[in-house]
């Protein structure tokens, strides 16, 4: 889905080779289309930095999705202004443990980036990335704050989205790897990587008020396909998300796998969410994505590897 539909139209719309200076993302020589739409996800249990190196490990590790002398995008939830023990955001201890390793596996600068929902200076300063990342060379941290870091983009075959400016960002990097948090979402019932995709597009208003939310948020996901989504789910978020402050589970989990729909299916079986249990079939923008082709939501069609680290 990802070399068919959203490459050539990010390139088509762009010009990525030329005059706007984007390099373009690349085709990987090391995921393959199948790889893409692998129904293997790992959940590990434990200290951050060891459950983040087995889960990749388990996928195949870091070398199979960091090219040498790459770049890499890093999208956390860093949208709301609040500290890292609250749940609204990803983690930045665990954003920094891929960080980490993407270098140690051969990239050349990781980029961390979101277009947040409130001030994008206070976000990054309150929820600690700015200190978490304060000296590391290899890292640069973007607010994508503004228009001109985005171009607009067909969304073929879109009904809720004809159209939507992403980040110029995805078409500079090697890899995108989706870093959600694990948290309840007044709107949607829970947000993961799915809803997490978001902070790539410009004007996220529209899907809130200019379009039906859960069918945007399927259809953005047809044209944005992170190669790995690494899901934080060290602390979850129960009630009152997505901003909090609210109920706070500690599961010290992380989910990690090549589909984000899978990713996601299996986060919303953990937990009760806003005092529901819930299936992925029963959130209406996992079951939009299912039957747009992007994955698998159930779970006895899913090979899922649990360990304790």
């Amino acid at each position: 889905m990802w070399d068919q539909i959203s490459r050539r139209t990010f390139f088509k719309k762009t010009g990525v080779i030329g005059a706007t200076g984007l390099i373009g993302l690349k085709s990987s020589p090391v995921i393959s289309s199948d790889d893409l739409k692998s129904s293997v996800i790992a959940v590990i249990t434990g200290d951050p930095d060891k459950a983040v190196a087995r889960a990749v490990e388990i996928l195949g590790g870091f070398d199979k999705f960091i090219p040498h002398d790459s770049q890499i995008l890093l999208k956390p939830n860093i949208s709301f202004p609040n500290p890292a023990h609250w749940g609204s955001t990803t983690n930045p201890d665990v954003v920094k443990a891929v960080a980490a390793l993407a270098v140690q596996s051969g990239a050349k600068r990781v980029i961390i980036a979101d277009n947040t929902m409130q001030d994008s200076e206070l976000c990054f300063e309150k929820t600690g990335f700015n200190a978490a990342f304060s000296e590391d060379d290899a890292v640069k941290l973007i607010q994508l704050n503004r228009e001109s870091f985005f171009t607009e983009i067909d969304v073929p075959g879109g009904k809720a989205l004809k159209s939507v400016k992403i980040a110029k960002l995805i078409g500079k990097c090697d890899v995108l790897i989706n870093m959600p948090c694990a948290k309840s979402h007044a709107a949607t019932e829970v947000s993961f990587g799915l809803k997490n995709l978001m902070g790539l597009v410009w004007d996220r208003k529209f899907f809130h008020t200019g379009t039906d939310l859960h069918t945007g948020i399927a259809e953005l996901a047809t044209v944005i396909r992170p190669q790995l989504t690494i899901l934080d789910a060290t602390r979850a978020l129960l009630t009152a998300g997505p901003t909090g402050p609210g109920k706070v589970q500690e599961l010290h989990t992380i989910i990690a796998g090549t589909d984000p729909l899978t990713v996601d299916a299996y986060a919303t079986s953990m937990v009760p969410w806003n005092r529901r249990s819930l299936s992925a079939q029963s959130v209406t923008h996992l079951n939009h994505a299912a039957t747009l082709g992007l994955g698998k939501i159930d779970l006895n069609k899913i090979t899922i590897i649990k360990e304790t680290v």
